[in-house]
Formats: C-alpha cells, sequence, structure tokens
C-alpha cells in the first residue's frame, strides 16, 4: 500500500518517463507508473526493469508500474505526464474522470499536436473535464539515461502561477536535478518541442559529412527561427535563451543519446523517413513536431527556412544537399535581433 502523502503519478512508460519516475523514487516519493502495454508494465514489475526503453537502471522500489490508469491515477494530487504528443488527446479524455478535482498536472511531452498546432496543455484543456488547479511545463535538457544514472542536471518548470511553479519546483527539485522556475508557459513548451526540429537539421549535418562551423551556423539560426516562431505565439524571447530554448537546443543537437538528431543524420546519408522510423522503438518527436510548427508559422505569418527544408526533406521532395544549397541561396540580411 503506497503513502499518496508523499506520492507523484507518472503517465507514461517510455524512456523519459521512466527516467523521471527513477528521479522521484530516489527522492523518496512513491511512484506509480503507468505504462500502456500491459506486457510491459509486467515486465517491469518483474524484472525491475525497463528493458525495451531504459535497459541497466533497476527501479527504485518506490517505482509502481502498471497499464491501469485508474489505478495510477487514483487520488493523485501531482501527476507527471508523459506521452507522445500524437496520444495526448485520447489518454487526456480517458483520464478526464479519473484525475484528482484538484490536480497539478505537470507535462512533460515536448511537442505539439499534429493538425492543430496546439500546445499539450491547450490539449489538456480542451480534453479533461475540469481545470486542474495547476498546469506546468517540464522542459530543458535532459537525456533520459543521464538522469536515471544521477547525473547532475537542470531543468525549467513553466507555470503561470508563480506561486504553484515555486511549489513544484520545491517538491521536484532533489538529489542530482536541480529546476529553475519560469512564468512563460507558452515559450517553454514551444522551446521544449520546437528544438527537435532543428536536431533534425543538425542530424542532417552530420550525415553529409560537415563539420563545426555548419553545426554552429545551423544551430544558431535554428535558435533564431524557433524563437520567432515562439514569441509571435505568446512566449518572451528570453524563455529561449534559457534551459528550455537554447540549454535543450544545444543538447539534443549534439548529445549522442537524441533521437532526434539520430533521425536527422540517416536522412543526411539519403535514407528515407520511413526507413528510418521502421527501425526505431522510441518516438522522435522532431518528426511530426515540424508540420505542426509550420502550421503555427503560417497562422502567425512567421518564416521557417531551417523547419521548411526538413520537411521538404524529410517528405521526399528535395535531397539533404539540395536542402543545404537552398538554405545558403537565400537573400542575404543583417543580424538584427531574431531577424
Amino acid at each position: 500500500m503506497r503513502d499518496s502523502s508523499r506520492s507523484v503519478a507518472v503517465v507514461g512508460g517510455g524512456s523519459w518517463g521512466t527516467a523521471l519516475a527513477i528521479h522521484l523514487a530516489r527522492a523518496g516519493f512513491q511512484v506509480p507508473l503507468w505504462a500502456h502495454d500491459p506486457e510491459r508494465a509486467h515486465e517491469m514489475v518483474a524484472h525491475r526493469e525497463n528493458r525495451t526503453y531504459l535497459a541497466d537502471f533497476r527501479l527504485p522500489e518506490g517505482v509502481h508500474p502498471s497499464s491501469d490508469l485508474e489505478q495510477v491515477l487514483r487520488r493523485e494530487d501531482l501527476v507527471i505526464w508523459v506521452v507522445p504528443a500524437r496520444f495526448c488527446r485520447e489518454l487526456f479524455r480517458r483520464a478526464a474522470s479519473l484525475l484528482h478535482r484538484r490536480v497539478r498536472l505537470v507535462i512533460a511531452t515536448k511537442g505539439i499536436e499534429p493538425g492543430t498546432g496546439l500546445r499539450m496543455s491547450e490539449v489538456a484543456l480542451e480534453s479533461l473535464s475540469m481545470v486542474p488547479k495547476a498546469v506546468a511545463a517540464l522542459a530543458g535538457p535532459g537525456f533520459a539515461r543521464e538522469v536515471a544514472r544521477g547525473d547532475p542536471t537542470a531543468g525549467v518548470l513553466g507555470c503561470a502561477d508563480p506561486a504553484e511553479g515555486e511549489r513544484l519546483q520545491e517538491e521536484l527539485s532533489q538529489g542530482s536535478y536541480r529546476f529553475y522556475t519560469n512564468r512563460d508557459l507558452v515559450g517553454v513548451e514551444l522551446g521544449g518541442a520546437l528544438k527537435n526540429v532543428i536536431a533534425l537539421a543538425a542530424g542532417v549535418v552530420e550525415g553529409l559529412g560537415y563539420g563545426s562551423n555548419t553545426t554552429a551556423a545551423l544551430m544558431t539560426r535554428g535558435l533564431s527561427e524557433v524563437t520567432r516562431l515562439g514569441v509571435a505565439c505568446g512566449g518572451s524571447a528570453s524563455t529561449f535563451a534559457g534551459l528550455a530554448g537554447m540549454g535543450d537546443l544545444v543538447m539534443t543537437c549534439t548529445g549522442r543519446l537524441s533521437r532526434n538528431r539520430t533521425v536527422g543524420v540517416q536522412l543526411g546519408f539519403g535514407k528515407p523517413l520511413s526507413e528510418i522510423l521502421e527501425g526505431m522503438k522510441m518516438v522522435a518527436e522532431g518528426v511530426p513536431t515540424t508540420s505542426a510548427a509550420l502550421l503555427l508559422a503560417q497562422r502567425h505569418r512567421v518564416d521557417m527556412p531551417i523547419t521548411t527544408s526538413v520537411e521538404a526533406l524529410m517528405a521526399g521532395k528535395i535531397s539533404a544537399q539540395e536542402a543545404v544549397a537552398t538554405l545558403m541561396k537565400r537573400p542575404l540580411k543583417g543580424e538584427d535581433a531574431w531577424n
């Protein structure tokens, strides 16, 4: 029987959800962990390890895997949501009648809903039959394996309610994981999602065999267009200079553990997207986020040349070499703020 007074539910049994569950259990929380696949949940219970998504890390005793959503959410007033963006709406609807009426919802999904361009907090508010006490977004640089290993890590909690944001900060900042607060929920969510698109492009750069000059230029101009869109959507430019923007961008564009960068490398080698995705167990959120980002860009009349090139490359409309050539031939301009 778990102690609900020191309990945090985690919805999503992939690598990131499992790593967060491990962190929370080490901090002394009881952590009911929901996995959509009953076999995966049973495996985690039997072997105390998520062998499919986060192998070689033992689950602490405080982690309680289950595929029963009602059992995981029952009586929980703090829920961390770590479900791929394209499944969030359906699962929010399933969870609506199960959530505590004063639940605090922390969304750690880094994506935008395909087809609507909605951020995950917007999807939640549309799908739930109640208004949570607090809605926050967890972002910043954090590879699952490094968090599970206990490497010193810094993240950011975006929450429009500063008091609730500080309360979440106090609860979740434990041991090797330190959180900062930011009232800019819009910017934190978009920074966490859009950097995945730039990471795809960074992978393409490596796949083509280019060096540090190209990568540095790509990341800098990528941050510029991510910031332009974020500000147009109501976010603050300063948010994109912080952990949810530049911090996560640097990690995802350069780190060997980045799924999105890995997909980009294969695209740079000339492999078709369908073949790349067939060989992956985990979700690369940048793939569906690219079209969602361009939907937002069109809606707000924001120019996003790198994102446009990534979409065309994934669709097989241009080659990686053609994508680079198109970007290099764009009209010359000054480097004014976010130009």
